[in-house]
């Protein structure tokens, strides 16, 4: 079975060499509605240092005119633009498009919200850069805005991934699997929801970094199962997914910060941005259980210290991920103290 299990997780590692950490930085574009023809604009962009930017930008239907002048500035990892704007009419009905989009790599999440405190969120791809703009809509329409938002945030953090990833190689059985992802579930939407309705503060650096060191631990836990020596994890990984859980929920609570939460259909936006995620890991579970399931079919003989291989390397994956977390609210004085003169 473990030689099933590497061929898996180097495939998932090679994917982790070319990607960062939870890569979800889309550009994000808000519409604040100020009367039936005006809105208020902020258009973020993902930036390098303070003179980079992506080149995208945002296209508004004819007869749109600037009714003050953009005002940018680079803040964190991205470029912030704000400005009004005004269009006979409103938007409702028309198409707004990214330029430059579709010879990205990058998603945009689009949020507007109107006069009566109702939302609308649209995620855009490079291949479909442009969207609606919808009357007020029914909580269904919240619901799977939200639902799609859940799924693609699991699915594009590598990190998340990866913990989960590590948790099926010790975990035997689709009854403990279920016990244990059930076990996640319901810890990381508690965390999630108490961060996303303002209960906790939680500063993502630090929480960001303790995921990453959650995943250390239970790839140590797997060189110790190897050894004949089956720790906490292997003998009760639900108790562990409980605990880590807690963690990760803040984690995604991050990336629903990006969003934010339709005024009047909160209850609706949490409860299937949690299932969204729910079913983005079994998803990723299930692909993970059909590869294991073609190997068993390939006939194939290792070299013993491949066999080794996976949790080594999952480790060193993750701790290049804490030192480079831990940087980013440390400063390398303090953090490498020992070799700077």
């Amino acid at each position: 079975m473990l030689r099933r299990w590497t061929v898996v997780i180097v495939l998932v590692l090679a994917w982790a060499a070319t990607a960062h950490a939870d890569v979800f930085r889309p550009a994000y574009l808000e519409l604040r509605q100020i009367s039936t023809d005006t809105y208020d604009v902020m258009w973020k962009v993902p930036a390098q240092g303070d003179a980079m930017r992506l080149a995208i930008h945002v296209v508004f239907p004819v007869g749109t005119v600037n009714m003050t002048e953009p005002r940018g500035t680079f803040v964190g990892d991205g470029f912030v633009e704000r400005w009004t704007i005004r269009r006979s009419g409103g938007l409702v009905g028309e198409h707004v498009r990214i330029g430059g989009l579709p010879g990205t790599i990058t998603d945009v999440l689009a949020r507007i919200e109107r006069e009566d405190g109702t939302t609308q969120v649209a995620r855009l791809l490079p291949e479909r850069p442009a969207f609606v703009v919808e009357p007020p809509t029914h909580a269904s329409g919240v619901a799977w805005t939200y639902l799609g938002l859940g799924v693609h945030h699991i699915l594009s953090g590598i990190d998340h991934l990866l913990y989960i990833l590590a948790m099926l190689f010790l975990v035997r059985g689709w009854r403990r699997i279920l016990a244990t992802m059930t076990a996640f579930t319901a810890t990381h939407s508690v965390t999630l929801s108490a961060a996303a309705l303002g209960w906790v503060h939680v500063p993502q650096p630090p929480v960001e970094a303790c995921i990453a060191l959650s995943i250390v631990f239970v790839a140590r836990e797997i060189v110790q199962a190897h050894r004949g020596v089956p720790g906490l994890t292997a003998r009760w990984p639900w108790v562990v997914s409980f605990t880590f859980g807690l963690m990760h929920g803040f984690g995604f609570a991050g990336a629903l910060a990006e969003v934010g939460l339709p005024a009047r259909a909160i209850p609706v936006a949490l409860l299937f941005f949690n299932v969204g995620v729910e079913v983005g890991q079994l998803l990723f579970v299930a692909a993970v259980l059909a590869v294991i399931v073609l190997l068993t079919r390939m006939p194939r003989r290792w070299p013993r210290w491949v066999e080794t291989l996976p949790p080594y390397a999952i480790g060193a994956v993750a701790m290049f991920w804490v030192i480079e977390r831990i940087g980013a609210f440390v400063p390398a004085p303090y953090l490498f103290g020992p070799f700077f003169p």
